[in-house]
């Protein structure tokens, strides 16, 4: 189970009463923790703090389904206005985070059999939790939970994700543990899909550097998409050029998508940053452990139906599928009994937080 302290109080999700009317559950340290119910039957958990606020879905394949941060929602344009109860990925696709694979993840190819993105974006969980406790950071509330993944002669695993916000900032922190109960090695991809909603005029900055090698520029497209002659032109641009993309220029559209998978280089304590850098200071941002999550992708689509970034979605693998990554190396292996533990930050910053990141990031570019 993901780090808790002892003294902290869990108060158990399943037992507590989901209505159309919001009911506050706990308020503490200055935060505020509060559920409901969707008209599509979907259970939410609403964690506020002093800038903003996060909507889980406890038992919804434990997503963030939107964040707003001071006074700016993150999350993703789409063409949902409240999740959906569903395990199909597109019937569904409006959530800030989603947490792709375990089994496989990815576009399936041709030989692929996985559904897109595999099981865990809309897994059915079995048990949450709310936490609530201090760090070194203060007061903070968390949610955690288990999925247990079971197919006769195929998988066994139990996922315990866990989502974790202070009492002031924009900065959320997640972790993942995946515990493989079989006894033969488990075949494991993952990829966090943390869905921003891109700002016109805002730059893009982390620590990949700008060139063929260490931004990859997918050409194809998965076949349920038609894309045009200026998008093929647009792509063709940038597998010379990636950094043409770094901007929100205004009035761009990028439809159906702009897939990149990137390298990138850490700081001195393992991590590596990107950042969608506004126009008035502030950001949006990522942070991962290249040696937890090696791969990923850079995502974009900016369409009249659909406006997102996937400032980065750090994964395993790129999103290929199951057979290509393979073909790849991009399919790790978690040994019987063993548990992978994956660990994120990212969220919104305010002007002189995203200062100091961007000077971290700096700092790791000029080596």
């Amino acid at each position: 189970m993901p780090s808790i302290q002892p003294d902290t109080t869990l108060i158990n999700l399943n037992a507590i009463e989901y209505s159309r009317a919001e009911t506050v559950i706990v308020k503490s340290g200055g935060m505020t923790a509060s559920a409901f119910v969707y008209a599509s039957g979907v259970k939410a958990l609403r964690i506020s703090n002093a800038d903003g606020e996060m909507i889980l879905l406890p038992f919804h394949g434990q997503q963030i389904w939107d964040a707003t941060f001071f006074g700016r929602r993150l999350t993703m344009r789409s063409m949902f206005d409240d999740p959906i109860d569903t395990t199909t990925y597109l019937a569904n696709y409006g959530a800030f985070l989603l947490h792709c694979g375990a089994t496989a993840m990815g576009n399936p190819g041709a030989e692929d059999h996985h559904p897109l993105h595999g099981e865990l974006p809309n897994a059915r969980f079995q048990e949450a939790e709310l936490i609530i406790g201090h760090d070194a950071a203060g007061a903070y509330m968390a949610m955690t939970g288990s999925y247990r993944h079971t197919v006769a002669f195929s998988h066994n695993y139990r996922a315990r994700p866990m989502i974790r916000l202070n009492a002031t900032g924009g900065r959320i922190g997640m972790s993942l543990q995946v515990h493989n109960l079989k006894n033969t090695p488990m075949d494991f991809m993952y990829l966090a899909h943390v869905n921003f909603r891109p700002v016109d005029g805002a730059m893009l900055v982390d620590t990949a550097p700008d060139d063929p090698k260490h931004v990859r520029v997918r050409a194809t497209v998965p076949g349920f998409f038609k894309p045009s002659t200026a998008h093929r032109d647009l792509i063709a641009a940038l597998q010379t050029n990636p950094a043409l993309h770094r901007k929100m220029e205004a009035g761009r559209a990028i439809d159906p998508e702009l897939v990149m998978g990137m390298d990138f280089k850490s700081d001195a304590s393992g991590w590596a940053h990107s950042l969608q850098l506004m126009p008035d200071g502030s950001a949006d941002f990522i942070s991962h452990k290249p040696t937890e999550l090696g791969r990923g992708v850079r995502w974009i689509t900016r369409t009249a139906d659909q406006d997102a970034l996937g400032l980065f979605l750090p994964g395993t693998a790129e999103a290929d599928g199951y057979h290509a990554e393979k073909a790849k190396g991009n399919v790790l292996s978690i040994a019987p009994g063993a548990t992978y533990a994956i660990h994120l930050a990212f969220g919104a910053l305010n002007a002189k937080e995203a200062s100091e990141m961007q000077e971290k990031i700096g700092k790791v570019m000029r080596g």
